[in-house]
């Protein structure tokens, strides 16, 4: 079920309503049954993938508790390439499948591809992390085993957060579903406030944009250099957008029936290098890979290039988990690359910026590094959203060229969707300059009632005016 449909429309106030009628008891299992109607809604057989991942984790999870010794060591290592067998089965088997095939016609040998179709489940890479972040946390013993298995299925289940994160940790979200939430009026109206602002995200700027991005990366060699510049720029505030959205609806959800999730962004555009970037740029996946790939293999706590091979690997790692491709491993090859450079260069940098009087805290310093983050970023986005690593070689080199300004897009593009798409951006910038600064709510609060309301349901009738509405899916639903 998408959050942009009509379904979500009417589901949504009915799980709320039946939630605080009902008793606590009743609580959990209406959440749990509530959000396998959720995703049944897109395959309703793939409810079962899901059983098999919970059953196994669970299942880990309490006898994690209970054994010691070498036992204890091997059972999570099966836990885990249990839960990752089926992640691999559904996501990476055809992949797999076409590099062996390729790699064995080079060398006169003739494989033919499988005749089964296999259809990746939404969103399964998202529960998978978060189920493999609980058995770990319970072999950390950061965590206890949850006996109650109602509550573990609805902890990997909860649909806010089902298909697209942010990816939880136990023991920031498994304890709330043992708690009784009321209803609250501030907490319930601040909740769909932050669900409003992700659907100005999506509806209003990603879902504009991206029909301006679709055309030219859906045909690159076909537009020109500004052109291709244009669609870099839009997609880098599309992706973020439709993602930051997502969660804005998730976290808001959550919060209208008294959960608490992560943050999953905080202005990743406003970064000044890249390791600032990835620390606010989808932060419950980054911290995932941080906490049980990169430190586990010694982080920056060991030989330099043992340094660099841990960056390279965890975001290669982190590349081949957004997609069965090329092009993402490649993305994610290339930030790791980034950090390694970053790395190397940091002594020459001072030594630079020193000479030329640019301290770090100077204006122009942090414009500089601001500049080059987001140019960065966005070069990482063209391999990220290319159809295939020839098409990113291609955007690569014609960036340049023939920037024809009577040919930015389509007549209907610039009279109708440019303007709009560019104000959303403007507004969406000028919100998170205020943010940390301003408190929207309070300053808020303290408008009459009248007014107040009048200013929400003219933001609401905006986002209605101004959205697009094709049932577009979240881009993340696809990993």
């Amino acid at each position: 079920m998408l959050f942009n449909s009509i379904e979500f429309a009417i589901f949504f106030p009915l799980v709320i309503v039946l939630y605080f009628l009902l008793p606590r008891k009743l609580g959990t299992l209406h959440l749990l049954v509530a959000s396998c109607i959720f995703y049944m809604a897109f395959i309703p057989a793939y409810i079962l993938i899901l059983l098999v991942t919970i059953l196994i984790d669970y299942t880990a999870g309490i006898f994690l508790e209970r054994i010691t010794g070498p036992g204890r060591r091997l059972l999570l290592i099966v836990s885990i390439v249990s839960t990752c067998l089926v992640l691999f089965v559904f996501k990476y088997f055809y992949f797999v499948v076409d590099n062996v095939i390729g790699v064995s016609g080079f060398f006169g040998l003739q494989l033919s591809q499988p005749t089964i179709s296999i259809l990746l489940p939404i969103g399964l890479s998202f529960h998978t992390f978060q189920s493999l972040s609980y058995v770990i946390e319970v072999y950390r013993g950061h965590q206890r085993a949850e006996a109650n298995f109602l509550n573990y299925a609805t902890y990997v289940m909860f649909f806010p957060q089902l298909v697209a994160g942010p990816i939880e940790r136990p023991q920031n979200l498994l304890h709330q579903f043992r708690e009784k939430h009321d209803f609250d009026y501030d907490r319930v109206t601040s909740g769909l406030k932050r669900m409003a602002w992700g659907f100005f995200k999506k509806l209003v700027i990603a879902d504009r944009l991206a029909l301006y991005v679709n055309d030219v990366y859906g045909d690159p060699q076909n537009h020109n250099g500004l052109q291709l510049t244009i669609a870099t720029v839009f997609f880098a505030y599309q992706i973020y957008c439709d993602f930051s959205g997502y969660s804005d609806i998730a976290i808001g959800s959550a919060r209208v029936l008294g959960f608490t999730l992560m943050e999953n962004f905080n202005k990743p555009y406003h970064a000044l290098s890249i390791s600032d970037f990835w620390r606010r740029w989808h932060i419950s996946l980054s911290t995932w890979f941080r906490d049980y790939v990169y430190l586990p293999m010694g982080g920056n706590r060991v030989a330099p290039h043992r340094h660099y091979g841990n960056l390279l690997l965890t975001f290669g790692l982190s590349g081949l988990w957004h997609g069965a491709s090329w092009t993402y491993v490649v993305w994610g090859l290339l930030n790791g690359f980034y950090l390694v450079c970053a790395s190397i260069t940091r002594p020459w940098r001072k030594r630079v910026f020193g000479a030329i009087g640019l301290p770090e805290t100077s204006l122009v310093r942090r414009a500089i590094m601001l500049a080059t983050t987001f140019a960065l970023t966005c070069a990482g986005w063209v391999v990220f959203r290319a159809q295939s690593l020839a098409d990113a070689a291609y955007i690569f080199t014609h960036f340049t060229r023939d920037w024809d300004f009577s040919s930015i897009g389509t007549e209907q593009f610039l009279l109708r969707q440019m303007p709009v798409a560019v104000g959303g951006i403007v507004l969406l910038e000028a919100a998170q300059l205020l943010q940390g600064r301003v408190s929207v709510s309070e300053v808020l609060a303290r408008v009459p009632l009248v007014p107040r309301w009048a200013l929400y349901s003219a933001f609401v009738l905006g986002v209605l005016m101004f959205g697009v509405y094709r049932k577009t899916q979240f881009i993340y639903f696809q990993f």
